[in-house]
């Protein structure tokens, strides 16, 4: 079998647990024994984490030790993959730059509703949009079947840089109480190499009822599976 380490906490808005426990039972029919931890502190198990195969994190903001990184950086150059969603992975350590370069994005903003639609809510920010399919998405084993779809939910304006392989894009409009002036096109979904490891990021999965969505779901699973080292790359 192979390991998957499930990193989860931070703020609870973005229903850890209830995420992440939505897809263990597909990690499971796929072959992996799933262990499940609270504290990003099992990163400084260097045992442990030379033997995962998968981290699938979603630990929105919080804080990491540089012990911590440094043992997850390590396991990810040296072939475990990398896994999450939304700010679970992306908004994840504020206080660590080298996490943030190794994830090649980090969320910045979920434009919102109309300031005289908002209550002081999550919905507040839950906005329709599409999730626009690139050409490279088109041909790559993630986006298996997928033509692009819409959601009503936070749509991520993130900050990247040009070492990502973006399967998918969402588009900010222009709205007139925005200060930008001009559409802003932001990956959505993504993968990047880092050493030997390999990385998914889904922006797409706010709360469970996302993640419950075929196609995010899908996207997710697939997400995992092509992130995690393979059994061949072990030995």
């Amino acid at each position: 079998m192979r390991e998957a380490l499930i990193v989860r906490g931070g703020w609870d808005g973005h229903m850890p647990v209830e995420t992440t426990d939505f897809f263990i039972p597909f990690l499971e029919a796929n072959g992996f024994r799933v262990r499940v931890e609270e504290d990003n502190e099992v990163y400084t198990d260097v045992s442990l984490m030379r033997a995962t195969d998968l981290v699938v994190q979603t630990v929105t903001m919080s804080e990491i030790s540089w012990e911590a990184f440094l043992g997850l950086r390590a396991a990810v150059e040296a072939g475990t993959g990398m896994a999450g969603w939304h700010g679970g992975i992306i908004d994840s350590y504020r206080n660590n730059a080298d996490y943030q370069q190794m994830m090649g994005a980090l969320f910045a903003a979920h434009p919102g509703k109309h300031p005289d639609e908002r209550k002081g809510e999550q919905e507040d920010n839950y906005v329709p949009y599409r999730v626009h399919v690139t050409d490279r998405g088109r041909s790559h084993p993630i986006m298996k079947g997928v033509d692009h779809f819409d959601l009503v939910t936070e749509q991520y304006w993130v900050l990247h840089d040009e070492y990502l392989d973006v399967l998918a894009t969402t588009t900010q409009d222009v709205r007139a109480w925005d200060p930008w002036n001009r559409q802003i096109t932001s990956p959505a979904i993504w993968t990047r190499q880092w050493g030997k490891g390999r990385i998914f990021v889904s922006t797409p999965g706010h709360r469970i009822e996302i993640v419950e969505d075929p196609t995010v779901r899908g996207i997710i699973e697939r997400g995992m599976l092509w992130a995690a080292r393979s059994a061949e790359e072990r030995v």
